[in-house]
């Protein structure tokens, strides 16, 4: 069975650090286009920070740019997202996706892209406490 399990969340003080991960099985990350998506109450999915090891490039929202860091490991297929200095607003539930199609990252992490993801995680509840 394909599956992606999101862990790593948490509740962490604002200026605090969390990391993300995200194990893939049934299938493996190499020339995956892999993202972390989020969503809040009230608001609409976020595409967070996005990754292609096919393109060697990565993409992260606005929101979190200089804060956090999307990587992945092969070897145990698995992508991480490091989060520091985290905030109020980073406050969700975290969501990675996978799709074998090498897509760039920028595509990925915008709303259509997110749509076409063929595999999604159960999310992973971060809190930030201000």
């Amino acid at each position: 069975e394909v599956q992606l399990q999101a862990s790593g969340g948490g509740l962490v003080q604002a200026g605090g650090s969390l990391r993300l991960s995200c194990a893939a099985s049934g299938f493996t990350f190499d020339d995956y286009s892999i993202g972390w998506f989020r969503q809040a109450p009230g608001k609409e999915r976020e595409g967070v920070s996005c990754i292609s090891s096919k393109h060697g490039s990565t993409y992260y929202a606005d929101s979190v740019k200089g804060r956090f860091t999307i990587s992945s490991d092969n070897a145990k297929n698995t992508v991480y997202l490091q989060m520091s200095s985290l905030e109020a607003g980073d406050t969700a539930v975290y969501y990675c996706a996978a799709d074998p199609v090498p897509y760039y990252p920028d595509y990925v992490c915008r709303p259509e892209g997110a749509y076409g993801m063929d595999y999604w995680g159960k999310g992973t509840q971060v809190t930030v406490s201000s």
